[in-house]
């Protein structure tokens, strides 16, 4: 396991699912990890869960001037990792402009916040979560072009800050079995489980930890910039 003792480390989403598993993972590597979101209370438990002296922050990634104070008193961190969004969809013809901008400003124009202001050390990383959406939309376009906007991001933003000595990452997750699904019928929430398992190359549905286990590969990685990471169980192909 990639030693991270002394490193900084901040999980902006890490008050469940995938930030939560990645918080987890960098804990576990010796890192010193600052878990943040909207809820207090989501934070209070994720930290609990965590445990190993886990700090927290409330950090709303779509209010301008949150972000902007939160970074302009916060020490500079190694590694930084944007997993929050709140995205509701549905076919663009029928989705509610308000609820497209929402999607758009929650995980898109938050990681773009976070990328301006965020102060990272030399070798350090920022690393950002799209989809497979981004290759494989079907009928969640929405979903689909803001994570595509989310790995061009990444693209653009390692060039700009390979001058900082800053790498810039994108991972890209398929179907993950994270409290995101929690408000479906439990039946049908693991009938969607099943269908995925059967029909995926993997044969399996992701795991946060699978997603973990990405994130980590890239900071301790020295020449991956530039990337974004498919683990998506092939979904992209299939």
């Amino acid at each position: 396991m990639p030693n991270f003792r002394n490193k900084n480390v901040l999980v902006i989403g890490g008050s469940s699912g995938l930030g939560e598993a990645t918080a987890h993972a960098f804990a576990d590597a010796g890192a010193s990890v600052t878990i943040a979101s909207r809820s207090a209370d989501k934070l209070k438990a994720a930290a609990e869960r965590i445990g190993q002296g886990v700090s927290s922050v409330v950090l709303d990634t779509t209010d301008d001037a949150a972000v902007e104070a939160y970074f302009a008193k916060a020490d500079a961190f190694d590694h930084v990792v944007v997993s929050a969004a709140q995205t509701p969809g549905g076919l663009v013809r029928e989705l509610p402009l308000a609820d497209a901008y929402q999607a758009m400003n929650s995980k898109f124009w938050g990681a773009y916040r976070v990328a301006r202001v965020a102060k990272i050390n030399e070798r350090g990383t920022l690393t950002l979560i799209s989809g497979f959406l981004s290759v494989r939309p079907g009928q969640w376009v929405l979903q689909g072009a803001i994570n595509a906007a989310l790995e061009s991001l990444g693209r653009g933003l390692a060039l700009e800050m390979a001058a900082q000595k800053v790498r810039v990452n994108t991972v890209s997750p398929g179907m993950i079995a994270t409290p995101l699904w929690d408000g479906m019928n439990a039946g049908e929430r693991q009938a969607m489980y099943d269908k995925a398992a059967a029909t995926l190359p993997a044969r399996a549905v992701g795991r946060p930890e699978d997603i973990a286990n990405a994130v980590v590969f890239l900071a301790s990685t020295p020449y991956a910039t530039g990337s974004t990471v498919l683990v998506d169980g092939g979904g992209a192909i299939a």
